[in-house]
């Protein structure tokens, strides 16, 4: 079993700036890819940015060139860089991990979710 601990949430301006992170922990998996997500009030999960393992990165084109995905492995956390917050960037962010066990499984893990607020 792998869990999620995300960090970094909170409330900034809009032109702010935020990093989230992301832990993963447990035993017996080896992380095929990292990402997030976000979640507004009232609106379906989406996409926002995806670290495979020595793969390019994805991002959704509403944070194209403000946000960036990064990844320390030593560590299995991934980060997400924000830049120039505006307020429709608030919302509760998700990470996830896409793991495989030992014995070949691959298996989808989300965080918790922790809450960006973005004031104008």
């Amino acid at each position: 079993q792998v869990q999620l601990a995300e960090s970094g949430g909170g409330l900034v301006q809009a032109g702010g700036s935020l990093r989230l992170s992301c832990a993963a922990s447990g035993s017996g998996f080896s992380i095929v890819d990292m990402g997030w997500h976000r979640q507004a009030p009232g609106k379906q999960r989406d996409f926002i940015a995806l670290l495979p393992n020595g793969g390019s990165t994805y991002y959704a084109d509403s944070v194209k060139g403000r946000f960036t995905i990064s990844r320390d492995d030593a560590k299995n956390t991934v980060f997400l860089h924000m830049n120039n917050l505006k307020p429709e960037d608030t919302a509760v962010y998700y990470c996830y991990a896409r793991c495989r066990s030992y014995s070949g499984e691959l298996n989808l893990y989300w965080g918790q979710g922790t809450q960006v607020t973005v004031s104008s």
